[in-house]
């Protein structure tokens, strides 16, 4: 193209056409523009992907509430949970039938954004080893699953099985064929679907999950992303403390994101499909010595504290004091007055999990969940400040 131009320009000039002379001229600075430009995009794929990061709000509330929050910074609104009955997938009653119209309804005023709709979730997927067993219910499954979304104008369906061939939820029956019967349901539901809706699944964040539960070389190519659970890696079942919600490993704790991501990316997972996951919440424990500042040892799980109430809660009046493991990237608190231990995510570690993300140029980041935020200045606009800064 460019010997072509500069022949012309030659020719022009030769035969004493000034138009055309300068008609080339601007063709030819505009080439080198569009050149120019298109080279320094590609050399920063950071900014090349910026535009593309998902921020993704799993929700439980009501549509009243859900229009409190920073809409316009999230992607993506999972609201949790959908009913399984038989093997059909169906609203819980016409109260949830309601509010889902009314959570889709805001993508009027917000066109970008996606609605999607959850099964399972924690003690939500007693029958799933079961019933993701048969071709027939997987197919029925899949074919409600579209019907909804058509019912409801819903964009896509995250799968929340905790876990597949593994010990989920305390009583819920798994086997190891889960893992295989998985990888059938997701294929049947693509195949349902098509690509006009999203499908995904929330993943545990765990070592166990990763190596046992799903063949992650045959399910992600029907997987639009992977919401990854890198929280509640120090569970409620636990009898010592340690961070739920880790940004990177340590000597005393291998379970973090970046062990996560890691393992993924060792596996071939495309970066660009892996969420990670953040915690708006607080974990408590009681009865925990003052050693270390209650960091790593033994206590019992006493409660969980949304991110909205931190300031009341975890008082300075109170007893507690704050502290950060620089080594995990993690915040805790600990009140030596009441032996009391908290582990959390706060503004500090979710922009340095957002910054962790666009160094590994990884899809997005999502969260548990979208009420537990302050409606101002909350965590989903640390995200969004992160997300914009170089």
């Amino acid at each position: 193209m460019l010997d072509y131009g500069l022949s012309l320009l030659f020719f022009c000039r030769f035969v004493g056409r000034p138009v055309v002379f300068f008609i080339v001229i601007i063709f030819t600075m505009r080439f080198f523009f569009i050149l120019a430009t298109l080279l320094l995009f590609l050399s920063n794929p950071a900014t090349a992907q910026q535009q593309n990061y998902k921020v993704i709000a799993y929700y439980t509330g009501t549509a009243e509430a859900l229009a409190e929050h920073p809409l316009d910074k999230l992607t993506h609104v999972i609201y949790s949970f959908m009913r399984l009955k038989n093997d059909t997938l169906t609203v819980a009653n016409e109260k949830q039938a309601e509010n889902l119209k009314k959570i889709v309804a805001y993508k009027k005023q917000y066109p970008h954004l996606k609605i999607m709709v959850s099964i399972g979730g924690w003690g939500g997927c007693g029958p799933c080893s079961d019933l993701f067993a048969s071709a027939q219910h997987r197919k029925t499954f899949a074919k409600t699953t579209v019907e909804l979304f058509e019912q409801y104008g819903v964009d896509g369906l995250d799968l929340d099985w905790e876990y597949p061939a593994i010990e989920g939820y305390p009583g819920h029956k798994y086997t190891p064929e889960d893992r295989q019967n998985f990888t059938e349901l997701v294929k049947t539901l693509r195949q349902e679907m098509g690509n006009k809706y999203l499908l995904t699944f929330a993943a545990g964040g765990f070592d166990q999950f990763l190596e046992e539960s799903v063949d992650w070389a045959a399910i992600m190519p029907h997987l639009d992303f992977v919401n990854l659970m890198t929280y509640d890696l120090t569970s409620g079942f636990s009898k010592y403390t340690g961070h739920h919600t880790p940004l990177h490993s340590n000597k005393k704790q291998k379970q973090s994101t970046s062990n996560c991501v890691q393992w993924l990316l060792r596996h071939k997972v495309p970066s660009g499909k892996l969420i990670i996951g953040a915690a708006f919440y607080a974990r408590i424990w009681e009865d925990v010595r003052d050693v270390e500042h209650g960091l790593y040892q033994g206590g019992q799980f006493k409660t969980s504290v949304p991110y909205k109430n931190f300031d009341a809660y975890f008082s300075a009046e109170k007893g507690y004091q704050y502290y950060f493991d620089k080594k995990s990237k993690a915040p805790y608190y600990y009140n030596a007055k009441d032996y009391l231990f908290a582990t959390f995510d706060d503004k500090k570690s979710i922009a340095l999990k957002v910054k962790y993300l666009k160094k590994k140029q990884l899809g997005g980041i999502m969260f548990w969940e979208l009420s537990q935020d302050t409606r101002t200045n909350g965590l989903v606009e640390e995200i969004d400040r992160q997300l914009k800064s170089k």
